[in-house]
């Protein structure tokens, strides 16, 4: 089994990240024709190599041709100085509820989506932007106190975001790794300056996606914002594991440098690297139960959806009777260890539960891939699971996603059941 490790001691930000992958490997061909099909071309970006504590690393940067001031590196700007811009500070800071000095239309998240839409980049990919995005939107409107639909991310500084977002979520595809870990994000300490005013390190949005999705934080020694909100979204939607395995070997790995002069230089890892444990495809899950005979159907339904979106693998209802007679259901949830306590808050906060039962199990698990085919309607991801027959020999059995296949039978007004038959067969024939 191939895993990404993303090792983020001192740090992630959007731009860091795409470095890091392209410092990896990851196709920049794909990256640069995906880049050139986004509609608004108001950017130039910057690929280089550059010295942090003398070590050579990749650098992704970002220009935008549309007046927007670039304050995301201006030290003093950054550390509260008065400074005559008043920018947005962070790729991820830069959803807007007061007045810039340049008038420009608002971009909301379906705008943003219908832009990604416009690009060459594959299901599978746009999906991935879509997913981080949307992490951020959640976490900026309860930042903000107001609903999703109504988080603007300003036109003038979104698109370095649309960038930094895109081109991660193009190589991490590129790249097509069965799981991604992250062990811990490095974060400094003290206050920064961005469109709001001056705001505590780490900044609100971080907080809140660290909170809705377990991820695990390290103090870093220095003052300093070494978190981006991007980043911070970026693990949240890509991580499948916070463990290393026992034993690996190392394939390649590459290095993605900050902007920023810190006294502790921020630089992102990525590597690949290959599991050599006797058997990689051992998986270890919680399983999570309750019994529930006085919440409304709504209730659950909801429980259900607010499960799925944050990250339980499996949750399901089954019909039981209880004592005094009573119809009920109990409410099984599938997850990773590291996700139980999030998932637990979510049932006691919108259930009539007041106790959950658990047990660890091991399971074993397929290794699979993602893969995008054509079809005579368009493109549509479908993943390859590698199967056993019963003497032990592997083969490769499709399945196309039900998300992606959904989508494409919407905007053509084409039937699921012939859009699976046909990503079906062009996965058999690719």
């Amino acid at each position: 089994m191939t895993a990404l490790v993303l090792d983020a001691q001192t740090g992630i930000s959007g731009d860091m990240t795409v470095a890091a992958l392209l410092d990896l490997g990851a196709s920049r061909e794909k990256l640069l024709s995906v880049l050139k099909s986004l509609p608004d071309q108001q950017f130039e970006i910057t690929i280089s190599r550059v010295k942090k504590n003398a070590l050579d690393a990749c650098d992704f940067k970002v220009t935008l041709k549309n007046g927007a001031p670039d304050n995301d590196h201006d030290m003093n700007y950054l550390f509260g100085q008065k400074h005559e811009h008043h920018h947005e500070e962070d790729h991820g800071h830069e959803i807007a509820h007061d007045h810039h000095h340049h008038h420009h239309e608002h971009r909301h998240l379906h705008d943003i989506f219908a832009i990604i839409d416009q690009t060459v980049a594959t299901p599978h990919a746009k999906s991935i932007a879509k997913k981080i995005f949307t992490i951020v939107a959640q976490a900026e409107a309860k930042a903000h106190g107001v609903a999703v639909e109504e988080v603007h991310f300003h036109e003038v500084g979104a698109l370095d975001s649309i960038v930094d977002i895109l081109s991660v979520a193009v190589l991490i595809d590129d790249l097509n790794v069965d799981q991604v870990i992250v062990t811990a994000l490095g974060e400094g300490y003290g206050e920064i300056r961005c469109q709001h005013g001056i705001l505590p390190i780490p900044v609100p949005a971080v907080s809140h996606i660290a909170e809705a999705h377990a991820l695990t934080f390290t103090r870093i020694d220095c003052r300093g914002e070494f978190v981006t909100p991007t980043g911070a979204a970026i693990v949240a939607a890509l991580k499948t594991a916070d463990k290393l395995p026992q034993q690996y070997k190392i394939i390649c790995s590459g290095l993605g440098a900050g902007k920023r002069a810190y006294e502790r230089a921020s630089l992102l890892r990525a590597s690949l690297i290959e599991s050599a444990e006797q058997n990689p495809h051992l998986d270890e899950v919680v399983q999570m139960s309750t019994n529930i005979d006085d919440s409304t159907a709504e209730m659950l339904g909801f429980t259900l959806e607010k499960l799925y979106q944050a990250g339980a693998l499996e949750a399901w209802f089954s019909p039981v009777f209880m004592k005094k007679n009573r119809p009920a259901y109990i409410l099984s949830v599938l997850c990773k260890p590291e996700r139980q306590e999030a998932l637990e808050n979510i049932i006691f906060a919108n259930t009539t539960s007041i106790g959950i039962r658990y047990r660890t199990w091991q399971r074993r698990i397929l290794s699979r891939k993602m893969m995008t085919v054509s079809t005579p309607y368009g493109e549509i991801s479908v993943k390859a699971c590698e199967v056993p027959d019963e003497t032990g020999v592997f083969h490769t059995r499709y399945y196309p996603e039900y998300d992606s296949v959904k989508a494409l039978a919407l905007e053509k007004h084409v039937d699921l059941a012939t859009l699976y038959r046909l990503a079906q067969n062009a996965a058999e024939n690719a």
